[in-house]
């Protein structure tokens, strides 16, 4: 399934002074806004201020917008939410298969964008988005922001850990495994977004946190040609695959493996293992194993503040011109390397990703 963009007409941005908060509006009102976005914008006030919360439901952008200690418009009107001269940017909290159209409009109205992660339903849909934004940036806006909301780009551990094998500090990586088992039941606040598990998002839950997954590992990594994948598939209400097992596409010679369930739990933590020529690492969100000669260290990280940092660095990036972790050339190779692990599971044989940086 691919999208479209539609053809739009562009507007002329406008850009407040430097020294005032980036007025932001949130574009959607569900369970992420409400316990993410919400806790890692209100520590920070005084550099990003939300100034509307759009949702289809008007009950829900009000009550989101109850949550903010300032008062806050709701609206259930895009269109006009898009011309208001006063917002500078949008957060775009969607589902998925409904961001492209979105993310489209806000670039047309000017608006400096932050899309949740995956970019697109799917890499076709991606390339075209991508295309937009770079005739968006030539020919009306050069200075338009877009960043992809891919959290885990900024968490510290997985940061470190790139640093440390970059830096060859555990020699030359040889092995790389992760094992990550997060049973998605009805317990499970996200199980209840319907579209994580139809067929308008082609990937289900396999694809919208495997891209976590797969930024993490280019981040520490990079990637080479191929790689290849088993999805077996027990549970018929988690679509199209609930436990992808891949050789992910690693650079440096490392092999690796990597295992994600959505149908079953075990007690063990999602610790990520590397081990090189000189050492060994072990990885989780809030803290890291180093083994160097028989010697370990344990490294305390920052953990669980991927969407602060991450929407700290989108107002740096539109106030001050730098540069960021989460283009959205990242985040389609992010997609492209999932997919085709999905598409090498359906397929039973090696599927090099497609190459878009």
């Amino acid at each position: 399934m691919s999208t479209t963009p539609p053809t739009v007409s562009f507007s002329a941005p406008t850009t407040p002074p430097t020294g005032e908060p980036l007025r932001l509006a949130l574009i959607g009102a569900g369970t992420f806004a409400r316990d993410a976005y919400l806790p890692s914008l209100t520590p920070h006030r005084d550099q990003i201020q939300v100034a509307a919360v759009y949702s289809r439901t008007l009950a829900r952008a009000a009550a989101l917008a109850e949550q903010i200690d300032y008062p806050v418009d709701c609206t259930g009107d895009l269109d006009a939410l898009l011309a208001r001269p006063d917002i500078e940017a949008v957060a775009v909290l969607l589902p998925i298969a409904a961001m492209p159209q979105t993310v489209v409009a806000a670039l047309a109205a000017g608006k400096h964008v932050l899309s949740e992660k995956p970019i697109a339903p799917d890499l076709a849909t991606g390339r075209s988005l991508l295309a937009h934004y770079t005739r968006t940036q030539q020919t009306h806006h050069p200075a338009l922001v877009w960043m992809v909301g891919e959290n885990w780009r900024y968490e510290e551990a997985f940061l470190r850990a790139a640093d440390l094998v970059h830096r060859g500090v555990i020699g030359d990586p040889l092995t790389c495994t992760w094992a990550i088992y997060t049973p998605i039941t009805e317990q499970n606040k996200y199980y209840h977004s319907a579209w994580r598990r139809d067929s308008s998002f082609p990937g289900g839950f396999a694809l919208d946190t495997g891209v976590h997954h797969m930024a993490v590992l280019r981040l520490i990594f990079g990637e080479r040609a191929q790689g290849s994948a088993l999805a077996p598939h027990g549970r018929p209400d988690l679509p199209p695959l609930d436990t992808p097992a891949a050789t992910p596409p690693l650079r440096h010679g490392t092999l690796g493996t990597y295992i994600a369930s959505y149908a079953a739990g075990a007690p063990w933590p999602p610790q990520l293992h590397i081990v090189g020529t000189r050492g060994s690492l072990r990885v989780q969100r809030k803290a890291i194993e180093l083994t160097l000669d028989g010697s370990t260290e344990q490294i305390a990280c920052s953990g669980f503040d991927g969407v602060e940092k991450e929407l700290l660095a989108f107002a740096r990036a539109i106030r001050r011109g730098e540069a960021h972790y989460n283009p959205p050339q990242q985040a389609l190779q992010d997609l492209a390397v999932m997919e085709a692990i999905l598409a090498a599971a359906a397929q039973g044989q090696p599927i090099a990703p497609a190459r878009v940086i």
